[in-house]
């Protein structure tokens, strides 16, 4: 009887250690990381002179057509926006130095800004166009700039554009409000700068004496910049294709300009 009760113990003994072993491994905590990446707050630089695509209203909030894109892609995704003011003419150095994870500024998808940053796919088909002011009958097209008072955004890629017009005088410019008004005010000729906005300018910012002499000067597309080799570019990629297949992206561009957007490509 004594031996059966020391194997009883030692059976009993040894499935108790077993319970336990198995209790303990159940108390593990279990990996649920998975295998994308986890998006919660992504900080965003942006501009707010750039009208209609960022600027503050009456109550100093953010709003235009960059806002309400970046708003729409972190909505879809899961994301949070951070907004942060910066200047157009840091963003890329910015960038470059990951103070930031991405920009939405009208910003020209090029090859000579894809050597330092990353863009997103194209998200707004744009150009360049002129503006001079409505008395104006000598600057016509882009050869009658020659030798002219040009004034452009810092940064921009009308400015870019304006080096390579002959003799032309460039003055530059922190906003674009700020060439409209010297151009209003007789010390510039013409400013090159966004068609979009300008037109945009011309018809909603009380800018009374300015016209657009000429049809676009340049094709060009605007991407999400990012630092090189982000994490969170493919999933800004993918914001903007759920937004092209589902209609808001129609929704937000109607808003602002009041037409139909035409087709994007994926790349440029």
């Amino acid at each position: 009887m004594k031996l059966l009760n020391r194997k009883w113990r030692k059976l009993i003994l040894g499935l108790s250690c077993l319970l336990l072993i198995i209790a303990c491994n159940g108390l593990q905590p279990t990996s649920t990381t998975s295998p994308k990446l986890e998006l919660k707050t992504l900080k965003v630089a942006t501009d707010p002179t750039f009208v209609p695509f960022e600027m503050k209203n009456a109550n100093g909030d953010l709003e235009g057509f960059d806002i309400d894109l970046m708003n729409a892609i972190a909505q879809v995704v899961g994301l949070q926006v951070q907004w942060e003011s910066l200047p157009f003419d840091g963003m890329i150095s910015t960038l470059q130095a990951k103070r930031v994870d991405a920009a939405i500024n009208g910003i020209t998808i090029t090859a000579e800004r894809l050597k330092t940053i990353d863009f997103s796919r194209p998200y707004f088909k744009a150009g360049l166009a002129i503006a001079v002011r409505e008395n104006n009958q000598n600057i016509k097209d882009l050869n009658s700039l020659k030798g002219k008072k040009i004034g452009v955004q810092i940064g921009s890629t009308g400015a870019d554009f304006a080096k390579t017009i002959p003799n032309a005088k460039i003055s530059t410019y922190n906003s674009g409000p700020d060439f409209f008004q010297d151009l209003l005010n007789g010390n510039v000729d013409a400013v090159v700068g966004d068609a979009f906005a300008t037109l945009y300018a011309i018809k909603n910012g009380n800018l009374k004496g300015i016209k657009v002499v000429t049809n676009l000067l340049t094709e060009e597309y605007y991407g999400i910049a990012t630092p090189k080799d982000s994490p969170y570019l493919a999933t800004i990629n993918q914001g903007i294709g759920i937004l092209l297949s589902n209609g808001t992206y129609q929704q937000i561009y109607q808003k602002w300009f009041n037409i139909k957007p035409p087709q994007l490509p994926e790349k440029v």
